[in-house]
């Protein structure tokens, strides 16, 4: 009998299975978070490229209308889910005597770990872009 409880103390058997236990939920949500925030950036790098296009496309000649500006944005936009884009606004202005148009738009970015949900992230970006008077 002594000698089974001596073997059974000194026994390591299990010892890498329980610690594997323990830190796996850690390292699920590690991973998680990594995928999360690429998924963010991802969104940030789409929303950036679809109001960059448009404004390159307002300072186009002649100059397009704010439907065909609209439009450029809504077709150059990737890795953005329809449902969670706010539709792109166009604000006309004029500063020093050049006229401008200012374009913005938003995404809304769902965060969905393993284990618990947040509230989404919004991400905004506006661009202005020095455009021709209307003649």
């Amino acid at each position: 009998m002594r000698r089974l409880a001596h073997k059974l103390r000194d026994s390591e058997g299990g010892a890498a299975a329980i610690e594997f236990a323990l830190i796996l939920p850690a390292l699920v949500m590690m991973i998680v978070g990594i995928a999360q925030l690429g998924i963010l950036f991802m969104a940030n790098a789409g929303l950036r490229n679809a109001v960059a296009e448009g404004a390159r496309h307002a300072t186009i000649y002649p100059r397009p209308s704010d439907t065909q500006i609209k439009q450029r944005i809504t077709d150059s936009r990737f890795g953005l889910d329809q449902a969670n884009v706010v539709a792109p606004t166009i604000t006309h202005g004029v500063s020093d005597g050049t006229n401008y148009a200012d374009i913005s738009m938003s995404y809304s970015v769902p965060m969905n770990f393993v284990f618990f949900t947040l509230p989404p992230v919004t991400l905004t970006e506006t661009r202005r872009a020095f455009i021709q008077p209307v003649t």
